[in-house]
């Protein structure tokens, strides 16, 4: 499923886009990531000081590499968009365990020789593998999140997780999806989760105790999908019992999204990512209040963080 492109021979003329990709130990995904978008017309990898062979991998595949050391997601990105030399005025932003099929390359190749003056970005939709199966259900698609833009027009939220792109100007939609396939193991990624959930208890004490971030999208509940998320993550999620969380969750994403249709694979992941993830993510708050006793009967108020009047796109959507 999702045929991508072959060999940089294989496409004479390139697209006049930019990709960049973030990186830390991917050489399980990289080389992946890299032969999909071989049809951009010049592709960078910024590089967190990997300790494997992505580095070298990702100079192999003709990507430009820069290194900076990791100080938080959103900060990292803006970084690469600060200093990274595009010579295009289109940026493609990917992780290193995605991958663009041939047809959205098309649909990219289309949208900007054809349609390039009409919005400052564009939302891909996410097409989300898990134990070698796409997960159609459960929530999981479409994830519509803001990876193609003007180089100049989007800066990131300043905030430890779920960062969100925020567009200077409008942005449209392109129908064909971009590919999430991680190639590391499971141990990776309960590791990589486990680190999440500390970084969302700090959200969870940002948001309702220190009146939220200060650089921040719009929380409208009709507005754009990541713009409702926001919402309902502030005025919803914020304020349930921390240990109900994950039973709603779960009981959303499986039984009414039916996840369950997505079989053995929809039933482990949304075990692991729709009840045990947002439960650790509760345990780590209760305890933090129970190490700091002047937090343990806050309650959950809306952030006083100034948001800004411009269209918003998730980064990354939910971390998964």
């Amino acid at each position: 499923m999702g045929r991508y492109p072959g060999p940089m021979s294989a496409t004479p003329l390139k697209a006049p886009v930019s990709v960049l990709v973030l990186t830390r130990n991917e050489e399980a995904n990289i080389g992946t990531c890299l032969a999909s978008v071989s049809w951009a017309g010049e592709v960078f990898v910024v590089d967190s000081c990997s300790t494997d062979r992505t580095v070298e991998m990702s100079e192999s595949q003709g990507a430009k590499v820069f290194t900076h050391p990791f100080e938080g997601y959103a900060r990292q990105r803006n970084w690469a968009l600060d200093n990274v030399p595009f010579s295009h005025e289109w940026v493609l932003m990917l992780d290193a365990d995605e991958q663009v099929p041939a047809s959205l390359a098309e649909e990219i190749r289309s949208v900007l020789h054809e349609r390039s003056r009409n919005h400052a970005g564009y939302y891909l939709k996410r097409r989300f593998f898990f134990l070698g199966r796409w997960l159609k259900h459960g929530g999981l698609y479409p994830t519509w999140i803001l990876r193609l833009f003007r180089h100049g027009l989007v800066r990131f939220e300043d905030r430890p997780l779920n960062e969100h792109a925020i567009l200077d100007g409008t942005a449209g939609y392109l129908e064909q999806p971009f590919d999430h396939r991680d190639r590391k193991s499971l141990s990776d990624w309960i590791t990589r989760h486990n680190r999440y959930a500390g970084l969302e208890a700090e959200e969870f004490f940002q948001e309702t105790l220190a009146g939220g971030y200060g650089l921040s999208l719009q929380a409208a509940f009709c507005g754009s999908q990541a713009e409702r998320k926001r919402w309902i993550k502030l005025n919803v999620w914020n304020r349930l019992p921390l240990l109900l969380r994950p039973f709603l969750f779960f009981l959303r994403n499986y039984f009414l999204k039916l996840g369950f249709l997505d079989g053995r694979a929809g039933l482990t992941y949304h075990i692991l990512w729709s009840f045990w993830y947002p439960f650790l993510v509760s345990a780590r708050i209760l305890e933090k209040q129970q190490r700091d006793p002047s937090s343990a009967g806050l309650r959950a108020r809306p952030p006083e963080g100034r948001p800004l009047a411009t269209v918003a796109g998730a980064a990354q959507g939910p971390r998964n």
